[in-house]
């Protein structure tokens, strides 16, 4: 290989090699092996604006210091608008580590997201399934003996909607993110919710006389088991909601009347360097300076999005190959391109 082909992988030739021994670390975004540790699946650290560190060294602008202050002295849901990159999920979790408020909970929005994905599910299927089996095989809690009516819990996971309006003496924080992509209805579907801190459980309301003081045990959607007694989840504590958009679409008025409103700008330099110190660390930021500085100077005019400068940096910096400038140049393309 020619010395400005060394840093690649994949060579195009047709010739088996051991070139993976080669490829470096992951990026920390991408790194999948912590699913076997015992703290979890890593995927708290691996998305963007999820990261620990970056909690820890997010320091928000005057306006935004207000605005979430604001959200949790009225307990009223935060909406969250801005451009890709802004900073809008790292606040969560900026909010949830300083005040000792536990791991964010996280409702990732797509076009078929339901109000009931949020707050819980019921797998009728699998309990249906349960109760033939134990009736081929003898009487049992499934099949219809004395527990049979609290094992309905078994078969009822609380959605992150569902277990932050759980009642705890602190609250939980609510990571409701890029509700712009959802379907015309959820909006809506959520006033409700979002106004009375509650929400009932059909499946267990109906046989409530029927179990033991009228609880029954459910899974949280932090694998957590809780009882809820009359198929009814109050909160005690109304949850910190953030919700974030992209801006891509408007929202109803009665969902903007319960909400804080901010909007954030575009990420200066200092935020951007913050953003790559705390996923790359403080070499990568200052070799990186270069590509911030671009970056920033193309985003007045392009739609770019930050992973976009984190990849760039990452991979110049890990491969440093000598067309890097090119390389950048492929890696961080305007988002709002004519196609």
């Amino acid at each position: 290989m020619t010395e400005s082909s060394e840093w690649l992988i994949y060579r195009g030739a047709g010739e088996p090699h051991d070139g993976m021994s080669r490829l470096p670390p992951p990026p920390p975004w991408r790194d999948f092996s912590g699913r076997d540790g015992a703290d979890g699946d890593g995927s708290q650290d691996r998305r963007l604006g999820g990261y620990r560190y970056l909690a820890e060294l997010h320091r928000p602008g005057a306006e935004e210091l207000e605005m979430i202050n604001a959200a949790l002295y009225l307990r009223r849901p935060l909406l969250v608008t801005g451009s890709p990159g802004a900073g809008k999920s790292t606040l969560a979790h900026s909010v949830a580590y300083e005040l000792g408020l536990g791991e964010v909970l996280r409702w990732s929005i797509v076009s078929r997201s339901t109000l009931q994905d949020g707050l819980y599910h019921y797998d009728a299927i699998g309990r249906l399934q349960d109760v033939q089996i134990a009736s081929q095989g003898g009487y049992g809690a499934a099949g219809g003996g004395p527990n049979a009516m609290e094992a309905i819990g078994s078969y009822i996971r609380l959605g992150p909607l569902g277990t932050a309006l759980l009642p705890s003496a602190t609250p939980r924080v609510l990571l409701i993110d890029e509700l712009d992509k959802s379907d015309i209805d959820l909006p809506n579907d959520l006033l409700n919710v979002l106004e009375e801190g509650e929400f009932e459980i059909p499946e267990l309301q109906r046989i409530a006389d029927r179990l033991p003081d009228g609880e029954a045990e459910v899974l949280t959607d932090d694998g957590t088991k809780v009882r809820v007694r009359d198929g009814r989840v109050r909160c005690r504590a109304f949850p910190f909601v953030v919700l974030t958009s992209n801006g891509e679409r408007d929202f109803p008025a009665p969902l903007m009347r319960r909400c804080i409103h901010l909007e954030l700008g575009r990420p200066d330099h200092e935020r951007l360097a913050t953003f790559v110190r705390a996923h790359l660390g403080d070499e990568a930021a200052r070799a990186g300076d270069d590509l911030i500085v671009r970056f920033l100077e193309r985003s007045r005019s392009e739609l770019l999005a930050t992973d976009q400068l984190l990849n760039a940096i990452y991979l110049t910096d890990a491969a440093a190959p000598p067309s890097r400038d090119r390389l950048a140049e492929l890696l961080i393309q305007r988002l709002d391109r004519p196609r």
